[in-house]
């Protein structure tokens, strides 16, 4: 029911003419993938810190730039999300609406109607707090769908895969208003155990993390038994999720901790409430003695290889029922070729798409993080600002090329600079209402992230960008004022003290012809990620389904994509049926 449920689903997401309802198809989709991208290599793995040193605007069509160098900055934050004008180019628009049609359909599908039984309960205030609307949204709705998985197979046990690590990946050009991180706080598991009455175990990577788990989970429990005592209602026992610190560094240390924490004994009760019976509070497995106890794994934004790792503990563990995985950090996947044979590589996975020697470089990896979602959803101010944040680190690079060339050999990191930037000109336009009349878009603060490492780094901005109207250009002057503060955070962050010799205003006038060009090519570029992010889901979805017919897996994407980017969840589940993998 649940694959019929899921090809209707696919047919209807985005009219696409690709399928993933078989491996034949899934193959078919990726191939597609692979020879439309091939042109565009130099464009996927540009490091755009390189943009006025490599003069990579002519390594795009001519026609294409000169076209997009003079459009409005509402229209290029569109061309990730495959909107297009008229009187473009026909190859320009071509390739758009192609890769557009080639991208997986990532709308949130109403899991309601996707997973029969499956209710989505509001978290109430006790399970909800310290969580942002970000992670609300996301723990409120994979919650329900884990435990809606995990009945179905009827699990004795969820294993919560990276319960509070918290990941930030620091890139010199990465100005996309992403969030890298696991979940944190143990809130899935968390909402599993009190809301869902799941026995959860939770692994974490750091003790420190898991001791705030605990000890959140600890505050929840007094609450529930509270509540309990209050109403009479007669339940003595909950079940409190345990967490365990260990670094799963492989599958092998995966399958340990799933084998090791099945079987009931004192160290993986849960706490009991105090009732006189002596066995309540335990995890309490089914009463078929000759069944072994079997688990699901659930992973929210496990970050780089700890999904592909959950993937494939799913396949080699037969204690391992379903898993419900939802990525992220592409950029920190670990790659291998054909001839490392059934490696330990996170991409590629499938067989297939090993066999014909397929990699991604760390840029292109990178790339796949981008969402064209949240693009699509700044504002001309925000967008111009971005736009300008990679113009300053692209000039910047020219500093140290023309002055400082040793500190180019390693690509030097100076910090998310422009994150504590943007969200400085962010609070001070809202405050000073600098926004014109009439702007379609709109800040999504609440879901624009920025973590900076740089304490002082605001310290040294100049005051805010003064936004012309029309296509959005800023005061010459007041624009260079910028890049010389960003100048000299970006030497002190290296050591660096900056030199009367330093012609920043010379270097600045060699770039300035140039910067209309950066606009187009970062939106001409940040419009493949979404299409190297469905490469990389499909070879995930592909692994699986090379497996036996008792796997039956899809793709689901269950959150809403302009909150929370990463919203495509890998769901398989083991069956007896001869049921056909699918996805959305």
């Amino acid at each position: 029911m649940l694959a019929a449920m899921a090809d209707a689903a696919a047919a209807e997401c985005c009219g696409t003419q690709y399928s993933c309802v078989t491996a034949s198809n899934t193959l078919s989709w990726i191939n597609a993938i692979v020879d439309f991208i091939a042109p565009f290599n130099s464009l996927i793995n540009a490091h755009v810190v390189n943009f006025f040193t490599d003069r990579l605007w002519e390594n795009v069509d001519k026609e294409w730039m000169d076209c997009l160098r003079r459009e409005p900055v509402q229209n290029l934050l569109l061309i990730p999300s495959g909107v297009v004008q008229d009187h473009w180019p026909a190859s320009l628009k071509q390739f758009i609406l192609k890769l557009r049609a080639l991208a997986l359909c990532q709308e949130q599908v109403d899991v309601n109607t996707a997973l029969p039984g499956l209710y989505i309960t509001s978290l109430n205030t006790v399970l909800a707090q310290g969580m942002n609307v970000k992670k609300k949204h996301e723990v409120e709705i994979l919650s329900a769908v884990v435990s809606t998985v995990a009945n179905n197979v009827r699990a004795d046990a969820v294993i919560d895969v990276g319960a509070g690590q918290v990941v930030v990946a620091v890139d010199d050009d990465d100005t996309d208003p992403r969030q890298v991180e696991g979940h944190g706080m143990g809130y899935l598991s968390q909402v599993l155990a009190f809301q869902y009455q799941h026995p959860v175990i939770a692994i974490d990577a750091c003790s420190h993390h898991g001791s705030v788990t605990d000890a959140r989970a600890e505050r929840i429990k007094k609450h529930y038994v509270s509540q309990m005592l209050k109403s009479g209602s007669g339940m003595w026992s909950l079940n409190v999720p345990k967490t365990i610190t260990c670094h799963v560094l492989s599958i092998d240390t995966l399958k340990t901790l799933v084998e090791a924490s099945l079987p009931v004994d004192d160290a993986l009760q849960s706490t009991s409430m105090g009732n006189q019976n002596k066995d309540q509070g335990k995890i309490c497995w089914s009463s078929n003695a000759k069944r072994k106890p079997s688990t699901v794994l659930a992973g929210l934004h496990a970050c780089g290889d700890l999904s592909v790792t959950m993937l494939k503990t799913f396949i080699e563990c037969q204690d391992v029922k379903a898993v419900v995985s939802l990525g992220c950090c592409y950029n920190l996947l670990s790659e291998g070729s054909a001839k490392d044979g059934e490696s330990e590589f996170g991409f590629p996975m499938s067989h297939a798409v090993r066999s014909v020697g397929l990699s991604l470089a760390k840029n292109a990896r990178d790339l796949a993080c981008q969402s064209a979602d949240r693009w699509r959803s700044l504002d001309m101010h925000a967008g111009i600002h971005n736009f300008e944040l990679h113009a300053f680190r692209a000039a910047f690079q020219m500093v140290l090329c023309k002055y400082y060339p040793d500190f180019t050999m390693n690509t030097p990191s100076i910090g998310r600079k422009g994150k504590a930037l943007r969200r400085r000109h962010q609070r001070r336009s809202a405050e000073s209402h600098l926004h014109l009349k009439g702007s379609t878009g709109h800040l999504r603060q609440d879901f624009l992230p920025v973590v900076s490492t740089e304490s002082e780094t605001d310290e040294i901005l100049a005051p805010p960008i003064e936004v012309q109207a029309g296509c959005g250009g800023t005061k010459s002057r007041d624009t260079f004022l910028h890049f010389e503060n960003f100048c000299h955070s970006g030497l002190s962050h290296l050591g660096i003290k900056l030199s009367n010799d330093i012609n920043l205003k010379g270097i600045w006038k060699e770039a300035e012809p140039f910067l209309d060009l950066i606009g187009p090519f970062w939106s001409l570029r940040a419009s493949l990620g979404p299409l190297l992010e469905t490469l990389i889901l499909l070879d995930r979805l592909l692994f699986l389904q090379e497996q036996d017919s008792t796997v039956e897996a899809y793709l689901l994407p269950i959150f809403d994509p302009m909150i929370s980017p990463r919203n495509v969840a890998v769901i398989a589940k083991k069956t007896d049926k001869h049921l056909r993998s699918s996805c959305y």
